[in-house]
Formats: structure tokens, sequence, C-alpha cells
């Protein structure tokens, strides 16, 4: 198999607050829909390009996904890094130029990081 031929095509994250996960996720530019499969608990599930970005409900029991990282390509990091800080996010490395284009990441409300570059 060629590397190449390789793609992600599902993210999955947990957060303990789905409505302000939503209300962070959509401020990027997501749209979601609220998904339930057989007796699983209500996700929401974004579909784009044939990748799928859910969220779930994260229970007592589960293993938090906090440590997750997860990078976009967007079309300007400084306004989408604006709308995330409004969301509710946290700044951890602020909009600058870097060897990889210009670039931020941002904490989401449940602390996954999440790396903004531009397009």
């Amino acid at each position: 198999m060629n590397a190449d031929s390789i793609l992600c095509n599902l993210i999955v994250l947990r957060s303990r607050n789905l409505d302000q996960a939503q209300a962070f996720y959509s401020a990027l530019g997501l749209s979601f829909a609220r998904h339930a499969h057989g007796n699983g608990p209500v996700h929401l599930a974004s579909e784009s390009g044939g990748q799928v970005f859910e969220i779930y409900p994260l229970a007592n029991e589960a293993a938090s996904t906090s440590s997750t990282r997860v990078g976009f390509c967007v079309p300007s990091v400084d306004k989408t890094y604006a709308s995330l800080m409004s969301a509710g996010g946290t700044s951890v490395i602020p909009p600058k130029d870097s060897e990889w284009g210009r670039r931020a990441v941002v904490s989401d409300p449940d602390g996954h990081r999440i790396e903004l570059t531009a397009k």
C-alpha cells in the first residue's frame, strides 16, 4: 500500500459539554447534526469532503481525548483564531508566521489543542 493512498476519514473527540463543543467547532466553520447509533449516546457529527468529525459525550468511565491535537487548514488563521477565542477557546500560540506558513494553536473548552494553518 502506498502512503499517498491513505486518507484520514474519521476523527472522534469526547466532550464534557456537547453544546459548548458544538458552539466552539461551529465557530471554526463546521456544521453538525445530532446522531445516535443503536443504543449508543447522542453525539455530534460533521461531514465534509469524505471526512467525518464527531464529538461524543465524555462519560464518567470513558477515557478523555484531551491530549488529542487536531489541525485544520483555514482561509484566514487570524479571523478563525479570533472566532475560536470568542467561542470559548484559550490561546496556546497566537497567530504568527512560521516555517509552515501562518499558524496558531487554540485549546478548545475541553482542552483539545486545535492547530490552524493557512490554506
